[in-house]
């Protein structure tokens, strides 16, 4: 309950947001305010890990003023996404890394036009996924450390977005080629 007092500090709720935080906060999850001066929030659901599923993500969609999700290493998927479409005003960070999201899912994330920062790390997101992100044009960081995006398809997505900073993450190089050992001929 003391992040549920804290969420509503500033000033009285809407009922429905009061529910909202009571059903994040039973799932596990926490809403915080991101500052003592800043009447915005953050949603956090990373530390319960795969017990986090869809469902839990439906009460998010009555918060107002969110700034963060994080969902990084839950069970969500594609589908769970469709809650976070109402958050476009405010939601500015997005973690999905180690979830089951894939390219379906990025069409739910299209429309989230504030977002400056999304961890794609460690998902199915391939280079048609994140050709999907063409119209956020505020994102400034994208993850996509171990997904099925290209450098190909991070450099199209560059072209479309300049000011983004895609992280594919670091990569071996390639193996040098075998040589075979020449045989010394004896005289």
């Amino acid at each position: 309950m003391t992040n549920l007092f804290a969420f509503f500090q500033a000033g009285a709720p809407a009922a429905g947001e009061a529910a909202a935080v009571a059903a994040i906060e039973k799932a596990g999850g926490a809403v915080r305010k991101i500052a003592q001066n800043d009447e915005r929030h953050e949603v956090d659901f990373h530390l319960q890990g795969a017990a986090v599923n869809d469902s839990h993500l439906k009460p998010v969609a009555s918060l107002k003023k969110v700034m963060r999700v994080h969902l990084g290493k839950t069970s969500v998927t594609d589908a769970g996404l469709a809650a976070l479409k109402g958050l476009s005003a405010d939601l500015a960070e997005l973690h999905l890394e180690g979830t089951k999201i894939t390219d379906a899912g990025l069409a739910h994330v299209k429309g989230l036009t504030n977002l400056v920062y999304l961890n794609l790390y460690g998902t199915a997101v391939t280079d048609a996924g994140i050709q999907q992100l063409a119209g956020l044009k505020n994102l400034k960081n994208l993850y996509v450390w171990q997904t099925k995006v290209t450098e190909e398809g991070a450099k199209k997505l560059k072209a479309t977005l300049p000011t983004v900073n895609i992280d594919r993450g670091w990569e071996l190089p390639p193996a040098p080629p075998k040589t075979e050992e020449k045989k010394e001929e004896k005289k």
